[in-house]
């Protein structure tokens, strides 16, 4: 009276199913790069950040008639003084225009003549900063700052 089992029996299911998770413990991490996507994501906030902050800010250059203004004077923004230059923020001045807190973001200046900024987070080594930024140029009399991002070393 042999019976032919056919079929798993429950320790090997379990063995199984064991053996399925700590694989996919050890390789998802390496398909899947969550911290880089995270600091894209974040990057992306930035540059729409700073360009309602550029808005805002020519907004109420608008409203104190400074708008036209093509040297680089100063703008009372909630208590702060911002440097402006056609009505925007400059790139020394988009920091405090945009309030960024030091402890997220690193502004570092561009080559000298450019007057730009480049801002990348804080949290990334220093040698791939500058390919997971922002990088905010000065507004000139025909056109608003220029935003770019760049997040191929995110």
């Amino acid at each position: 009276m042999n019976k032919l089992q056919k079929g798993f029996t429950l320790i090997e299911l379990v063995i199984v199913i064991i053996i399925l998770g700590i694989l996919a413990a050890v390789a998802v991490p390496k398909f899947i790069d969550l911290q880089g996507d995270a600091r894209a994501s974040t990057t992306q906030g930035l540059k729409a950040a700073l360009e309602s902050g550029a808005t805002l800010t020519y907004s109420k250059a608008a409203i104190a008639g400074v708008e036209k203004v093509g040297s680089e004077s100063t703008l009372d923004i909630d208590g702060t003084d911002v440097e402006i230059l056609f009505g925007y923020p400059t790139a020394s001045g988009i920091f405090d225009a945009v309030d960024l807190s030091a402890d997220d973001w690193s502004p570092t200046s561009a080559a000298a003549g450019t007057d730009s900024v480049v801002i990348s987070p804080t949290n990334i080594a220093s040698g791939s900063a500058a390919n997971c930024s922002v990088t905010y140029a000065n507004a000139t009399s025909i056109a608003r700052p220029t935003i770019t991002v760049d997040t191929s070393g995110c």
